[in-house]
């Protein structure tokens, strides 16, 4: 359930704010909902998903060789065992 939050702004924010709004096509409602919700956001989880993103760019060879059984396949990677999908529909041979 949402509730209604009251602010006044100077006719010139709001102007701005309907500009950006319009170049969106969003609301102003819209606009002041999303900053609300990015200032209370919790700024280390931001930061911990750039640690890990960077981990995985630095690490990801050296786990891949570690753990070989553990890496990901491409969901277009042919499963082993499978028929060759050369030369199937849509495929370039």
């Amino acid at each position: 359930m949402s509730k209604t939050v009251t602010i006044r702004v100077e006719e010139q924010l709001h102007a701005l704010l309907r500009e950006r709004a319009d170049a969106e096509g969003t609301t102003v409602t819209a606009l002041i909902t999303q900053a609300a919700q990015d200032a209370v956001r919790d700024p280390r989880l931001e930061e911990a998903g750039e640690v890990f993103r960077a981990f995985l760019t630095d690490q990801g060879d050296a786990f891949d060789q570690a753990f070989p059984g553990d890496a990901p396949t491409r969901p277009d990677a042919p499963r082993p065992g499978a028929p060759s999908r050369r030369g199937a529909p849509g495929r370039a041979a």
